[in-house]
């Protein structure tokens, strides 16, 4: 799936979650995701932290953005709070929950072995 921006701008991240009602099963793009997850490479890390994060937050449906780091086995996460502010956070372990949609996931669990 890809995710729309606006009419020239379509990213297709590595994973994303939505709400509400089914997409069509012929659908190849949204433009409402919850959840937006990047696994960066060498070559798109800046595009992920930049670009990207300020393009997703375009879309008001956007209410987490994470950023894997594989070979750090680090997750950064940014989220829209209520009130329209990104916080940040850099989460090595533990548990990350994401409310709204209320998922609740281990860290350690994004990372092989």
């Amino acid at each position: 799936m890809t995710v729309r921006i606006d009419k020239n701008t379509v990213y297709e991240p590595d994973a994303c979650v939505r709400c509400g009602e089914p997409l069509d099963r012929n659908a190849i793009e949204i433009g409402d995701p919850v959840i937006v997850v990047e696994v960066v490479s060498p070559s798109s890390q800046s595009v992920d932290a930049g670009a990207k994060l300020d393009d997703y937050f375009r879309l008001s449906s956007v209410r987490h953005y994470l950023i894997i780091r594989d070979e750090a086995r680090t997750v950064i996460h940014h989220e829209r709070k209520s009130d329209g502010r990104i916080e940040t956070r850099i989460v090595r372990s533990g548990t990350l929950v994401m409310d709204p949609p209320g998922i609740a996931v281990e860290v350690e669990g994004f990372f092989a072995g």
